[in-house]
């Protein structure tokens, strides 16, 4: 009997040790597939990080473009010569207490408009 105790022992021992060990594979796949997944969805939100942010430094540049342009019109319309400039530039525009008047060439050589 003691030999068959002895046995009976080792078997359930071994028994014990393999689901230990199957236990622990299964603790590690699982932990290895929590990462994976973590540093896939992490690489998809820094994707979509990176296109924004491409989008935005794309949109910044052309407002600095445009806010160079405007800064560039301020300095000459108040520096020197401005007024005579902003007046050049708005002569067509009508003076005070004057009517526009508009010739239409299409009606002008039909007879009877």
């Amino acid at each position: 009997m003691f030999s068959a105790d002895g046995r009976l022992i080792g078997v359930s021992s071994e028994r014990q040790e393999l689901l230990c060990s199957l236990i622990g594979l299964l603790v590690k796949c699982s932990l290895v597939t929590v990462v994976s997944i973590s540093l896939v969805r992490l690489a998809v939100a820094y994707q979509e990080r990176m296109d924004r942010q491409g989008e935005l430094s794309a949109v910044l540049e052309i407002e600095q473009g445009k806010l160079a342009k405007a800064r560039e019109r301020f300095d000459q319309l108040f520096g020197m010569g401005g007024e005579q400039q902003l007046i050049r530039e708005q002569s067509q525009w009508i003076a005070p207490n004057r009517l526009r008047v508009l010739w239409n060439t299409s009606a002008a050589g039909t007879p009877g408009s």
